[in-house]
């Protein structure tokens, strides 16, 4: 699996990859606009991430424009469903608007800060990522 973790929190970054690094190869990126510019590398040669963690609180972009923006690349792209990236937004917030906000913005899932690794494996498994 090739997942990519946009994290501006060093300890949140470096927990995340840590964790992630079992399943898959990680890239990390630490605000949004790193995080287009690596997801449009990935795109133009054709090696989709199966994942995304995405913070919504990042510098210069947070992450539901960043999520508005790969869902419109994807679709500019062609990208079938099958290749379409999987979105689990991250974030110390836990409100009802920015749940709402990342679900209409077109992320499968949600992640709240400490994530909690058993809830997130789950989650991994119910959107096919992993069959552990």
């Amino acid at each position: 699996m090739k997942i990519l973790i946009a994290e501006d929190d060093y300890v949140s970054r470096k927990f995340l990859y840590k964790f992630l690094s079992k399943y898959g190869e990680c890239d990390i990126t630490i605000d949004g606009y790193e995080t287009l510019e690596v997801f449009i590398m990935a795109i133009e040669e054709k090696k989709y991430y199966d994942l995304i963690c995405l913070d919504i609180m990042m510098p210069k972009l947070d992450g539901v424009e960043v999520l508005k923006m790969i869902r419109e690349i994807e679709e500019k792209n062609e990208i079938s469903e099958k290749n379409k990236s999987k979105i689990i937004m991250t974030t110390a917030l836990n409100s009802t608007e920015s749940v709402f906000n990342s679900y209409e913005n077109g992320s499968e899932a949600y992640a709240v800060k400490p994530i909690d690794t058993e809830k997130f494996v789950s989650v991994m498994r119910n959107l096919g990522l992993i069959d552990i």
